[in-house]
């Protein structure tokens, strides 16, 4: 589980606008907005290339330093990105404490070869880079590891995923994670077809709908659900 928390000073801003994020961002600035625990929302300004580096590392919680108040404990809520896909350019930050439960997306990382993936024709693909899970603030991991090596099966599901006491997979259980296609040349000069036992070829990761994940896509993306620990 990640332990680090990295402090990001946080600068208030008083214009808003187009050309004026515009500008911020060309400084090296990234526009952002704090909210949560019934505080009223503040529109501030945070280094980009602190912040966006601790997104790529798989960090989810800040410590926001702003002058004339005390640090606070603030979780990624949202992520907005450029219409070409590629750069970070809003940050939505909302107040935690370590000790809260949320919904949040953890990228997972594959290790290992399972033997039915080294016979000829056969391809091992990851069908979903990021999952979604439940736990405290204290507990969400930078990302998950799967070992592959002992796949026995064609395919590896969500359900098959044994983590930690303290993570709670909230992603379909039947959601395929891996799993080994079968690919067979018929004759020369056809298409390749492939068989798999269980569905159909998927052959390049996947998100699930309403994940966060790294940078990357072109689209404003959901974040983690704050929920109030019973």
């Amino acid at each position: 589980m990640s332990k680090e928390v990295p402090v990001i000073e946080a600068t208030p801003r008083e214009r808003m606008g187009t050309r004026y994020t515009k500008r911020l961002r060309a400084a090296g600035k990234l526009p952002a907005i704090i909210y949560g625990h019934g505080s009223v929302p503040t529109a501030v300004t945070v280094d980009g290339k602190s912040v966006v580096s601790a997104l790529k590392r798989g960090l989810h919680v800040f410590e926001l330093k702003r002058a004339g108040t005390a640090n606070e404990t603030c979780l990624v809520k949202d992520l907005q990105f450029g219409w070409l896909g590629d750069d970070v350019i809003h940050v939505d930050f909302t107040r935690v404490n370590l000790d809260e439960v949320v919904t949040v997306s953890v990228a997972l990382h594959f290790i290992g070869t399972p033997e039915a993936a080294k016979k000829v024709g056969s391809v091992l693909t990851h069908d979903i880079a990021e999952l979604q899970v439940r736990c405290k603030v204290r507990d969400i991991p930078e990302s998950i590891r799967i070992d592959l090596s002992g796949l026995t099966n064609d395919i590896m599901t969500v359900a098959e995923l044994k983590l930690p006491p303290e993570l709670t997979a909230m992603s379909n259980p039947h959601t395929a994670l891996a799993r080994i296609v079968v690919v067979l040349e018929e004759a020369a000069g056809e298409a390749v077809t492939t068989t798999a036992t269980t569905e159909p070829e998927v052959l390049t990761a996947k998100k699930e709908e309403g994940a966060v994940g790294a940078p990357g896509d072109d689209k404003k993306k959901a974040a983690p659900t704050e929920e109030k620990k019973k």
